[in-house]
């Protein structure tokens, strides 16, 4: 058994469609966001350390309130700043750079913080508790420096009402390793289908199909491979805007074969907040759990 497990908790970007700090954003009155509840279900699945990413937007004063939870919780929290030029080689020019490096920069950015295996989620969804008890078991039995892990969710699961949503398609092998994860855009519900636009043409998926919600069981070795894996990114020297994401990255390792990902169904439901409007059906789910004696009320009380 590992005695240490640590959640990783990318919460640097900025949702567009969202148009806020969305982060932070708390959903009921109890003033906690969606990332609480996920350091709640961690906690509760046997994890005791957090690693927060962060960048310069996130207010002083939301970070001594988990400052604050992290002491009267006894769980350990770090902070780290993902900036622009973490990470880069000296005298690398990014004075054109307009946005951060993307979500592969981000869990870059932990590698002096992050020393044992590690669940990586966005700040901005709710996994449930039953993956963070299915991560915990998977750190204790098959993560290892060439073996990750990913709970997956059936797509139609983790679609909005309230506009088209973008999604990583798993493809797996007999033995549930993922062999790829294609990401398309556009995916809705029409009538009773789910369908996603491909070259130009409407595809239609099943309601089980099996998505990547960006919730990753890494090993620290992860770390090496993401480091030469951006290096070489910077030296395609790439637009002012595009992204080093982790889903190409964790491809890269797989096609390389330095690691396998076993994928698991997760059994817990997913939310999210993709558009503002998201925010209700969440607050309603969380309202509903809480009716089932599933969290406090008041989450740290």
């Amino acid at each position: 058994m590992n005695s240490k497990k640590t959640l990783l908790i990318l919460a640097g970007g900025l949702g567009s469609r969202y148009k806020g700090l969305k982060q932070i954003d708390g959903i009921l009155d109890n003033g906690s966001p969606i990332l609480e509840y996920s350091i709640y279900d961690a906690l509760e699945a046997g994890f005791n350390k957090v690693v927060i990413i962060v960048n310069s937007l996130i207010p002083q004063s939301y970070m001594e309130r988990l400052n604050t939870l992290s002491k009267e919780n006894n769980f350990e929290l770090h902070w780290v700043y993902q900036e622009k030029e973490s990470f880069l080689p000296k005298n690398y020019d990014f004075s054109e750079r307009e946005k951060p490096w993307g979500t592969g920069h981000a869990v870059l950015c932990a590698k002096n913080a992050v020393h044992e295996p590690f669940v990586m989620i966005n700040a901005d969804d709710f996994y449930g508790k039953e993956a963070y008890q299915l991560a915990s078991e998977e750190i204790d039995l098959h993560i290892s420096g060439s073996q990750f892990g990913m709970a997956a969710y059936p797509v139609g699961s983790t679609l909005s009402g309230n506009g088209n949503v973008a999604r990583g398609i798993c493809t797996l092998d007999a033995e549930n390793y993922l062999i790829k994860v294609e990401e398309q855009t556009l995916i809705r519900r029409k009538g009773d289908s789910i369908f996603y636009t491909g070259n130009g043409n409407d595809i239609e998926l099943t309601s089980d199909a099996l998505v990547s919600m960006n919730f990753f069981i890494f090993h620290p070795n992860v770390f090496d491979a993401l480091e030469v894996y951006f290096n070489e990114f910077l030296q395609l020297e790439p637009s002012p805007s595009q992204e080093f994401y982790i889903p190409s990255a964790v491809q890269r390792m797989i096609d390389e074969k330095k690691a396998k990902v076993l994928v698991k169904a997760s059994p817990s439901q997913w939310m999210g907040v993709t558009y503002a409007d998201d925010k209700s059906n969440i607050k309603d789910f969380l309202t509903s759990e809480i009716k089932k004696n599933r969290y406090p009320e008041d989450l740290w009380n």
